[in-house]
């Protein structure tokens, strides 16, 4: 289902132009991961599920650098545009997301029906971890580099793109261990979307006469030119399985699985 790699790069380059977001400002909805609560503050509503990530923005000191240009990104974008048009997202979660697993009513349903569901599921990403270690393992270094801004449907973030062949190919194959895995399919798991390498830095909220669309482009175009001049690096050497309530908590256990590059 993923695309090969030029067609990777070419795909997500086109996303980061101010055409792009143009066009995708006319799709955007409020998210509903985030409701106003009794004084009018978007709050995260519970959305629990597992995920295959980096380590998140707190505990993932080789890539500080970037996560800290990150976060002053994201606090120029809310400052540029009217309160409530965007939730952000805390800076110490902020990750990249390799290979979604289960959420909401597909979790609730699977955990109601099968008691045993999150021990199999984590017994059995830690028996993929294990059987990759033989091909992955001792790879080169794996970087994906910021392209730029990306508007989602739902949510702003940044879009990322590998700093070569090898760099792609490596979290290809990670993603066929775990999506190709009978064991993880047999569980329910399975690849439901194309790989776009984000980071998530908000949501929207206030998508009314409140979101200021054409000023939207224009602050994540302008931003972008920073990029240009100061290109920001993610390292990926390390993936956890991590088990989210909502948008804002990723959390794990010492035991749980890990997988190092």
């Amino acid at each position: 289902m993923d695309d090969t790699y030029q067609t990777y790069v070419n795909r997500v380059a086109r996303m980061t132009l101010l055409d792009s977001y143009k066009s995708q400002v006319e799709h955007i909805q409020e998210s509903p991961k985030f409701n106003p609560d009794p004084a009018g503050v978007r709050v995260a509503v519970p959305f629990p599920g597992y995920s295959v990530i980096t380590p998140i923005a707190a505990e993932d000191s080789e890539n500080a650098a970037l996560y800290t240009n990150l976060h002053q990104c994201q606090q120029h974008l809310l400052q540029e545009l009217n309160p409530g048009s965007i939730v952000a997202l805390p800076p110490d979660s902020f990750h990249l997301t390799v290979a979604d697993l289960i959420w909401n009513s597909a979790f609730r349903d699977a955990s109601e029906k099968n008691p045993e569901f999150e021990k199999q599921l984590r017994e059995r990403i830690a028996n993929c971890f294990i059987a990759s270690k033989a091909t992955l393992a001792d790879s080169p270094p794996i970087r994906w580099i910021v392209l730029g801004f990306m508007v989602m449907t739902r949510a702003v973030g940044v879009c990322l793109a590998p700093t070569d062949e090898n760099s792609y190919k490596q979290i290809l194959e990670f993603r066929r261990s775990i999506y190709q895995n009978p064991d993880l399919i047999a569980l329910g798991i399975e690849q439901q979307y194309h790989f776009t390498a984000h980071i998530t830095l908000g949501y929207f909220g206030d998508t009314g006469p409140n979101l200021e669309r054409a000023r939207l482009c224009a602050v994540a175009s302008e931003l972008n030119d920073r990029w240009l001049d100061a290109p920001q690096e993610l390292s990926v050497h390390r993936l956890e399985l991590r088990k989210f309530e909502d948008m804002n908590t990723y959390n794990r256990e010492p035991d749980w699985p890990v997988f190092e590059f």
